[in-house]
């Protein structure tokens, strides 16, 4: 009897793992789960805009506990102490120059940073934003001195393993985008400044900080580009013929873009934070698709694609940290109508379009949840665990 209950349990046992096999083809293979966080950008370029004691509450109703300044203003950091929101910080474009002093970066950290930190949670400071797309060769230069002198200044406080320091950059810095995995920087800058500033951010391990906007793409092009593909809606796809991947949006594209043109340099393993993303919800009469409607769709299906944790067809297992762009609707910003119409809120503190940053249960939420692929494994693992343990084996 006791041997022919021990070979029905093996049997059983046998059952069981070839269940989990075939349910689960992926079960024994070593792959890490993503992880994605979702913030917003607060910008300021307006003369109506709530109080920094409102905003707590406004990013406190939608979930989001990160969020984006393009500059240490000392009221909003103030205001922002002591509740569960962290601060990416910015520099100002026309400050970096002088940050290439140690002295005054010294001076910058304790004034901007050190004066508030650590009851406002600062994670990283931008050292300027899209320089290296636009013509002002002499500033590019300053930018990587500057950067590393604030670091210095935070290792000497132990805190560079806390904050970290990069710069944002749009998407110009490539000069070749399509396929993605022909990605490239811009050959002028590519060796001379680019290079050395992935090498700064590799040996740090910080983030390389991307500005992507799809919008831009269809703005331009309406009659080549798809609405649908930058609007996470297309369902036959865009292959690679490198690669042979097939992408299903161009945020997705743009990304592995980016991705490529760093691993080009010889830096694939720098990871990637989007520090703006965003659709506008008005333009003038020239900018196509800048409606409320497509504005609502790219915010909607870009917090579901972000919350399936698949990363991007190139790298899949990425973790992304995202900045929605933006916060508000920015009456003083100058430029095309667009540029006043990115915001999620109307300065009254009402919502341009009903949204959400929550995407449960298979999502991650504002604050970087990791998403739990393997709870249906869980669930298996759990039925057969309990099963073997009754059975006594």
């Amino acid at each position: 009897m006791v041997l022919k209950r021990t070979w029905i349990h093996s049997e059983v046992l046998k059952v069981a793992i070839l269940l989990i096999f075939v349910a689960f083809p992926g079960f024994f293979e070593n792959k890490a789960l993503c992880k994605v966080s979702f913030g917003v950008n607060y910008g300021k370029v307006a003369n109506n805009l709530p109080a920094p004691a409102e905003v707590v509450s406004i990013l406190e109703s939608i979930s989001v506990t990160r969020a984006k300044l393009y500059d240490t203003d000392p009221l909003v950091l103030k205001t922002f102490r002591s509740t569960n929101i962290s601060f990416i910080v910015g520099v100002a474009n026309e400050d970096i120059q002088s940050l290439g002093s140690p002295e005054v970066a010294t001076r910058w950290v304790e004034e901007n940073i050190l004066a508030y930190y650590p009851s406002t949670d600062i994670t990283a400071i931008v050292v300027g934003n899209e320089i290296f797309g636009g013509a002002d060769t002499g500033l590019m230069s300053h930018v990587l001195p500057a950067m590393r002198n604030i670091y210095s200044v935070l290792m000497t406080r132990n805190l560079q393993k806390k904050i970290q320091v990069s710069t944002a950059h749009s998407f110009a810095v490539l000069t070749s985008s399509y396929p993605p995995s022909s990605g490239a920087f811009n050959p002028a800058i590519a060796d001379s400044l680019m290079k050395p500033i992935l090498q700064f951010l590799a040996l740090t391990n910080a983030p390389f900080m991307i500005n992507a906007y799809p919008f831009f793409a269809y703005k331009s092009n309406p009659g080549e580009v798809s609405l649908e593909y930058v609007l996470f809606e297309d369902k036959v796809g865009i292959r690679d013929p490198n690669t042979g991947l097939v992408y299903y949006n161009m945020f997705d594209a743009q990304l592995d873009a980016i991705f490529a043109a760093m691993g080009a340099l010889g830096y694939p393993n720098v990871s990637l934070t989007v520090t703006e993303t965003g659709w506008p919800s008005g333009g003038d009469a020239n900018e196509a698709g800048a409606t409320v409607s497509n504005a609502q769709t790219y915010h909607t299906n870009l917090m579901k694609h972000l919350s399936s944790a698949k990363g991007t067809p190139l790298r899949p297992n990425a973790n992304l940290e995202v900045y929605y762009f933006a916060l508000f609707n920015e009456n003083l910003k100058p430029g095309p109508s667009s540029e006043r119409h990115y915001g999620l809120f109307k300065p009254d503190g009402t919502k341009v379009y009903n949204f959400t940053f929550t995407q449960a249960p298979s999502g991650s939420s504002s604050s970087g949840a990791t998403v739990p692929k393997v709870l249906g494994i869980v669930k298996w693992g759990t039925f057969f665990f309990t099963y073997v343990g009754m059975m006594g084996l």
